[in-house]
């Protein structure tokens, strides 16, 4: 089965798989109670997007480039979509621009993937190249950039295929090993084995 996926599934695959289990296979996603992190992380996010637009580009090392926010993006090839915060189009490249609600400026391995995924769908959609990305992480007003190379697009395509095999069998996946991110997880209670 080729089911319609979002970017944000795939980050949430690499951030602990069983998220899009519970999501996907057991269609809990109906009940998923907004977590207080969640919450605030979305009227921050509308924060700064006001913020966003009067602000100049030097924060992301350009004097120079057009930004449009809340783009739909959606490839039938790959069936996936997502809404990215914020694209930068100069004369050479697009730039996705993610932003987050974390004072730890580290960009993580799920914040890749999510780039690379939109990076993918940009260069379908819009046929321009992207060779870089950002996190801007909105508590700090710091800016981390992520290069978007083969790699990181081979592995995005990858993970997908991954993702998508996990839903096909209804498989439920081991848990993450970062168990810090389960004390959090709006889905722990359906995780007895982590406890």
């Amino acid at each position: 089965m080729n089911i319609q996926l979002t970017v944000s599934d795939l980050r949430q695959y690499e951030y602990c798989p069983r998220i899009v289990y519970f999501t996907h296979c057991l269609g809990l996603a109906r009940r998923r109670p907004t977590t207080y992190k969640m919450a605030e992380g979305s009227l921050e996010h509308e924060r700064v997007m006001e913020l966003e637009e009067r602000r100049s580009l030097r924060g992301y090392g350009m004097e120079e480039g057009e930004r449009f926010f809340d783009i739909r993006l959606y490839s039938e090839n790959l069936k996936l979509s997502g809404l990215l915060d914020m694209v930068i189009v100069t004369k050479d490249e697009a730039i996705p621009v993610e932003f987050k609600n974390s004072s730890q400026p580290v960009v993580a391995a799920n914040h890749r993937i999510q780039l690379g995924a939109y990076a993918l769908l940009i260069e379908e959609r819009w046929q321009v190249p992207v060779k870089r990305a950002f996190v801007h992480f909105i508590p700090v007003k710091t800016s981390r950039e992520v290069v978007i190379d083969a790699a990181l697009k081979q592995r995005t395509l990858s993970q997908l295929e991954l993702l998508r095999t996990m839903i096909d069998r209804e498989a439920l996946p081991d848990a993450t090993e970062a168990r810090g991110r389960c004390t959090d997880c709006e889905f722990r209670n359906f995780c007895p084995d982590v406890w």
